[in-house]
């Protein structure tokens, strides 16, 4: 069965960096579609300081012509902090105990899962793809991780993709993506200075922020 990857995330903005990383691992993973999933009340950062809907919409306006992307909006509107285990728990029940998933993310947010809610349960109910610079091996892999993360790595890395078409969950598999040195803390930083960060995120994102006055 074809997985499905799921990225989720503050989007705040959302920018290349997020679209690009996806769009390479839905290739070179076979994925049937990626599901988006804007955090509403994201537990590891702050607030952000922009709505809900401004974060949907800048969202929808950045994969409208991606057919692979489909946004997904059930945590966005929520009050209470949106845990991923949570997300992942409601995704398994809608589609089923034999559908492979894929939770993307990077190495940072990788390196921390050991601060996220119920983090064990996240490998019963998905795979983890860690999207990582070329060039990343083994060293720099276990370089500053928890032991307790570490001991996961060893028992769940797998080093084909093609093994998370065969299983609904519980494998890491680690997959280079080009480098695009990219943040949405960059881009509202050059907002603020009155610079433009064309180029850094899709033109209708930032047409959408100029338009609103977003981050300045």
């Amino acid at each position: 069965m074809t997985p499905i990857g799921i990225l989720g995330g503050t989007f705040n903005p959302i920018h290349f960096g997020h679209l690009r990383m996806a769009q390479e691992l839905a290739e070179g993973l076979d994925l049937s579609e990626i599901r988006l999933i804007p955090a509403g009340y994201p537990p590891h950062r702050n607030q952000p300081d922009v709505t809900p809907q401004q974060r949907l919409d800048m969202a929808r306006l950045a994969v409208s012509d991606n057919t692979w992307f489909r946004l997904d909006e059930r945590e966005i509107f929520k009050q209470t902090p949106c845990y991923t285990v949570e997300t992942l728990n409601e995704l398994r029940h809608e589609l089923g105990p034999e559908q492979p998933l894929c939770l993307l993310m990077g190495v940072d947010a990788f390196w921390s899962l050991p601060t996220w809610y119920h983090w064990h349960e996240l490998f019963d109910l998905a795979h983890v793809v860690v999207a990582h610079r070329p060039g990343f091996g083994a060293a720099q892999r276990a370089a500053g991780f928890p032991a307790e993360l570490h001991d996961e790595l060893e028992k769940r890395l797998c080093h084909d993709g093609k093994a998370l078409h065969q299983a609904p969950a519980g494998m890491i598999l680690t997959y280079p993506v080009t480098a695009l040195d990219i943040s949405s803390t960059r881009i509202r930083a050059l907002l603020r200075q009155h610079l433009s960060p064309r180029y850094l995120l899709p033109s209708a994102v930032l047409d959408y922020i100029l338009t609103h006055n977003l981050y300045i």
